[in-house]
């Protein structure tokens, strides 16, 4: 139990005793924040149970929450049944090259918006912001015409050219960069620095916690794309792990064991993201003003 009185440094510091009701209030939002992240912790591993369970424990009348046996049976399904390989590759491709495009896009555009002066600068903002509220799914015919026109229908240019930008990215950068002091940037132009070496050696430096922001909402949601690739290709031997995720589903029925293993294998790589860029994710978001 503190004391009212300590000593540090030979000064006397205060201690503030913490009331009852304060601890009460701790433990209750302690236990609430438990019991929230247990329910929001369930469906996963309800999922990794059915990924490693046997097909018996899965088509069973009786609730198993822990496996009966431990079995690697449902990931030799979707390796030996399924071109799982090439489908995991081509979803790395196309979201590492989604991903480098977006966030350098998003980056320059909104350096743009936010630090240079330029001729309607704010009706061109909020043109790119209103793009935000027409549904993607009215899109998908004025894109499927474009690739169809550009003759790149059905390969992964059809897949990677349309989400090249993103109107919540741009926003995001341009608040995000607007708060660098322009202190900075005088100081740069005094010494010789124009507007592409500002941006490189002044602008990214600062932009860290951001870069971090815009890879993994990028990466988390080109990586769960599933409608637009569908359109997009129609080679198997292009299809992402979304699209997969389809093949698993048969006509009469579903082996949902190899449905959760394949869908376990497709969000292991966003989790272990996360949890890398977690610290940089949450700096990103409080500095860039999104609550």
């Amino acid at each position: 139990m503190a004391h009212p009185l300590t000593t540090q440094g030979g000064a006397a510091t205060r201690v503030r005793r913490v009331s009852p009701a304060e601890r009460v209030s701790t433990i209750v939002r302690l236990v609430t924040a438990v019991v929230v992240g247990l329910v929001m912790m369930f469906p996963l591993y309800w999922m990794i149970t059915i990924a490693f369970s046997p097909s018996a424990d899965v088509v069973s009348r009786e609730l198993h929450i822990w496996p009966s046996e431990w079995t690697l049976e449902n990931f030799r399904t979707i390796f030996g049944n399924f071109p799982t390989v090439t489908w995991f590759g081509n979803s790395v491709v196309v979201t590492a090259i989604i991903t480098a495009l977006t966030v350098s896009v998003n980056l320059l555009a909104g350096y743009a918006f936010a630090k240079l002066d330029f001729k309607g600068k704010g009706f061109v903002f909020l043109l790119v912001l209103s793009t935000m509220m027409v549904p993607v799914q009215v899109l998908m015919v004025a894109q499927f015409r474009l690739v169809t026109q550009l003759g790149i229908y059905g390969t992964f240019w059809a897949v990677i050219f349309p989400s090249a930008a993103s109107a919540f990215g741009i926003f995001l950068a341009r608040q995000f960069i607007i708060a660098i002091p322009d202190e900075l940037l005088e100081a740069a132009k005094m010494d010789g620095a124009g507007t592409i070496r500002i941006f490189l050696q002044i602008i990214l430096p600062l932009c860290k916690p951001l870069i971090a922001v815009l890879v993994l909402l990028t990466v988390m949601y080109q990586w769960n794309d599933f409608a637009w690739p569908l359109i997009a290709l129609k080679d198997a031997e292009l299809f992402t792990l979304p699209i997969g995720l389809l093949y698993l589903q048969g006509q009469y029925g579903a082996d949902y064991g190899a449905i959760m293993a394949l869908a376990l294998l497709s969000i292991t790589p966003i989790i272990i993201m996360f949890l890398a860029f977690q610290k940089y994710f949450v700096q990103g978001l409080a500095r860039s003003g999104i609550r």
